[in-house]
Formats: C-alpha cells, sequence, structure tokens
C-alpha cells in the first residue's frame, strides 16, 4: 500500500511536529485539531519552523512554499475520511484514544491504517476498539519530531504483516530510521530512559546532588545532549508520569513508580516548558 496522504489528530507540539515531517518530505497532510484557533496555531507553528530554517540557508524558500502548499487543517473529523494514513497523538489516555479510533473507525475509508503515536499505552487495545484490528499498529515518532531521527514502529499481536510493512515504508519515506517493537508498555527507547530519569529525580530528592549538578554530570559525563531535568522539563512532568504510571501497571517494578517529587510538581502544574515552570524557570521576564 502506498501512502501518500496523511490525516493528523492532534495540534500540540508532536501533532505539529509530525504534520512539519510529513509535509516536508512530499505527503499531502490534513491536520485535526478541536478548535480553529489550535488548528491554525499548527500551520503558524510549521511557518515559523520552516521560516528558520530558510533563515538558516537550511531549507529554500521554494521548499517552505511547497510543504505549507501541501498542508492543510481543520475541525472535521470528516476531512479525514478518504486519507491513506491517520497518525493519532492526542493526550496520553487510553479511554480518550479508544473513543477516538472507534470514531476514526466509521469515518475513514476500510483501507486506511489507523495508527498511534502513543509512548507507553498498549497498542492492542486501540486495535479492538476498531473494527480493523489488522490495519491498526503504533508509530512512535520523538520530540521534536523534525529532529529526531527515530520511529519506534509498533506491532500489536493483531496487526498485518502489510500494515506494518506500508507504515514502515512511509516512515523511511520520512527520513526516519525506524525500529521494529512489540507491544510492551514503553516499547525500547522509553522502557529503558524512564527508569533512568526517575532514579535521576530519586537522587535529587535524597539531596545526593543539586538538579543543576546531576544535569552537568551526565551530559559532561555520558556525552547526552542534556541532562535529566531538562529532558523531564522538555518531555513534560505530567506526560512523564503517565509514562512511569504504565510502565508500572505492566511490569510492577519499583523502577518504575513515580518519585513522590514528581507527583507533587505536577500536582502543582510545574510541568516544565509548556507550562513555563518545571525544575527550572521558563517565565519569560
Amino acid at each position: 500500500m502506498s501512502i501518500n496522504k496523511v490525516g493528523i489528530i492532534g495540534s500540540g507540539i508532536m501533532g505539529t511536529g509530525i504534520a512539519e515531517v510529513v509535509a516536508t518530505t512530499g505527503h499531502e497532510v490534513v491536520v485535526r485539531s478541536r478548535s480553529q484557533p489550535a488548528a491554525d496555531g499548527v500551520l503558524a507553528g510549521v511557518k515559523r519552523s520552516l521560516d528558520r530554517q530558510v533563515e538558516r540557508g537550511k531549507t529554500t524558500e521554494a521548499h517552505r512554499d511547497e510543504a505549507l502548499a501541501r498542508l492543510s487543517v481543520t475541525t472535521d473529523l470528516q476531512d479525514l475520511a478518504d486519507v491513506d494514513l491517520v497518525i493519532e497523538s492526542v493526550v496520553e489516555d487510553l479511554t480518550v484514544k479508544l473513543e477516538l479510533f472507534e470514531e476514526l473507525h466509521t469515518v475513514c475509508d476500510e483501507k486506511t491504517i489507523l495508527a498511534t503515536n502513543t509512548s507507553t499505552l498498549p497498542v492492542v487495545d486501540i486495535a479492538m476498539a476498531t473494527g480493523r484490528p489488522a490495519q491498526v499498529c503504533g508509530v512512535h515518532f520523538f520530540n521534536p519530531a523534525p529532529v529526531m531521527n527515530l520511529v519506534e514502529i509498533i506491532r500489536p499481536i493483531t496487526a498485518s504483516e502489510e500494515t506494518i510493512e506500508a507504515v514502515t515504508e512511509f516512515a523511511r519515506s520520512c527520513g526516519k530510521e525506524t525500529v521494529e517493537v512489540e507491544d510492551r508498555a514503553g516499547f525500547v527507547v522509553n522502557a529503558l530512559l524512564f527508569p533512568y530519569l526517575n532514579n535521576a529525580v530519586r537522587l535529587f530528592e535524597r539531596g545526593i546532588a543539586s538538579k543543576e549538578d546531576i544535569d552537568a554530570a551526565m551530559v559532561g559525563g555520558c556525552g547526552f545532549p542534556m541532562g535529566p531535568f531538562a529532558l523531564l522539563d522538555l518531555v513534560g512532568l505530567d506526560t512523564s508520569v503517565a509514562i512511569l504510571d504504565a510502565l508500572y501497571e505492566e511490569h510492577r517494578e519499583q523502577q518504575y513508580a513515580p518519585a513522590p517529587l514528581l507527583r507533587r510538581m505536577v500536582a502543582a502544574n510545574h510541568l516544565g516548558r509548556k507550562s513555563s515552570q518545571g525544575f527550572y524557570d521558563y517565565k519569560r521576564h
């Protein structure tokens, strides 16, 4: 199956980033958001990103304009009826995703592949909410999607070989490296990454070192591009707690139980960059 037209559901950082990747690699893209201002924000966000790339000499004005011409937005799910692939990137809540995929099955053409960008939730549960479980899989981009090279292709036990082959070829056509992963909480990257992030918070809670020194140690000692606290703020502390909860629910191992400080910060709405306050202060003065 050839994937030419892609529907993206979600207008947050991930949805906007995926839309940019897909539009700039020659695919027609329709982004669906629940509100018109949020939908318009996707167009504005992609344009800002491409404008910066033009200014830095990383792309041309012609390529930017061609990509923007392939990108449209909508608030109506019916506008995704004729796409070849849907990529869902909404809130990391299983109930919300189940309801959405049940509706997508009734809206989209019978040949459309339905994919989720979930980072931890069971893809098989999402697949079984539809009448086409063989055409449902995970296509997990990483943040920021235009920069990060990897896409995890998640194979639930219900997915057909044709579905996995089609989405793998699609991701590669977007210039991404792919790895195929079985449908287990956290897949590969988050199953390894989040115990590390969680343990960094526990070290900080115990007073072993300041958050600044822990970040500096992992950047300078391990060559990581950023330390664990900067990364938690980038991912979002609410998202991080949700991922850890999903990992703990599946594995029941203590390393996955969120550090108490993480829950307290989420309760205080200190979510990281998205709220301008996390382990670090991002408020503009």
